[in-house]
């Protein structure tokens, strides 16, 4: 399994609505990432489309998202398929997906190509503020196979407020978890990248594990979104975090487009005091799940969940 990897992230400020301009920009990242020796390159949420829901009360199908959704494949992901086949690349990108065998549904997805072609999909499955309005619940975490082992992939929400997906990825022998997302300004100035950038560091340094995080940037049609795309690991150094490319959320320059790309070296993941976690190094595996499934088992049937 290979350790040495060159990953690249976008910053990347979709035109609402405008599928052909913004599919023509993820082609030309796609190809710009690989020329500058990129062998993998991850862009936003939503990238195909932008993010925002368009406000009043429209008919669900009225949605820009769900009348703008393709099928995985379909054009979108045929054009970049063909690129990293092309030049040997694995790409992932945000995108409405209509579901091919039930075309009623509509997923917020992230569509994954590799260099043999299309891979397949992740998709949302928890949906926050208006996002259920177009799209619908997928039902579990995407990971996928490469060279350097399994990669993760999730989607915003999923990543931030749930570490079971990350959790479960690292356990399914992942060094490596994409996050594609959309943090926007919130009502609370940078409430939503503080937010986020704990999340990252935090889920960074207890599954030991890199995490490359792309992220809108720019106005939408009612936010303006804050970018701060990065690549975030384990350090050398016990117990902290380093940003190998990229920057934090909220920092100077954090919003602006364009392509951040690192060389990272994917062993380094076995420097954390945690390591012991995944491969019992100290003669024991201190992860039991089978009790964590007990416990919540337990609690989903307690009378708080019952009433939620």
């Amino acid at each position: 399994m290979k350790d040495i990897l060159t990953l690249a992230v976008v910053n990347f400020a979709p035109v609402w609505g405008d599928k052909d301009n913004n599919l023509k920009r993820i082609c030309e990242y796609t190809e710009a990432a690989a020329l500058r020796g990129a062998q993998m390159v991850l862009f936003p949420e939503t990238v195909l489309t932008g993010y925002d829901i368009e406000p009043g009360d429209l008919d669900r199908e009225e949605r820009m998202h769900r009348r703008l959704a393709e099928t995985i494949p379909g054009p979108a992901t045929d054009a970049v398929c063909a690129l990293t086949r092309k030049y040997g690349i694995y790409a992932a990108f945000g995108m409405a997906e209509r579901d091919a065998g039930d075309p009623a549904r509509v997923y917020n997805a992230a569509a994954v190509c590799g260099p043999d072609g299309l891979i397949g999909s992740c998709r949302k499955i928890h949906l926050p503020f208006a996002e259920s309005l177009w799209a619908d619940s997928g039902e579990k975490p995407f990971l996928f196979e490469t060279p350097w082992g399994p990669v993760g992939i999730g989607i915003c929400y999923d990543v931030y407020c749930f570490p079971e997906v990350t959790r479960y990825a690292r356990a399914m022998g992942a060094r490596l978890f994409l996050n594609c997302t959309a943090i926007c300004t919130l009502e609370s100035p940078g409430a939503g990248g503080e937010l986020g950038n704990l999340c990252l560091q935090y889920l960074a340094v207890n599954n030991d594990l890199f995490i490359a995080s792309s992220n809108l940037c720019g106005r939408d049609v009612t936010s303006w979104f804050m970018g701060g795309s990065g690549i975030i690991g384990p350090s050398t150094t016990m117990t902290h975090f380093r940003y190998a490319a990229g920057e934090p959320f909220l920092a100077p320059g954090a919003d602006e487009s364009g392509l951040r790309l690192a060389t990272i070296d994917l062993s380094d993941t076995r420097h954390s005091f945690l390591a012991s976690m995944w491969n019992g190094g100290m003669d024991k595996c201190d992860w039991q799940p089978d009790r964590y499934a007990d416990w919540f088992r337990e609690a989903r049937e307690t009378d708080y969940w019952a009433h939620h």
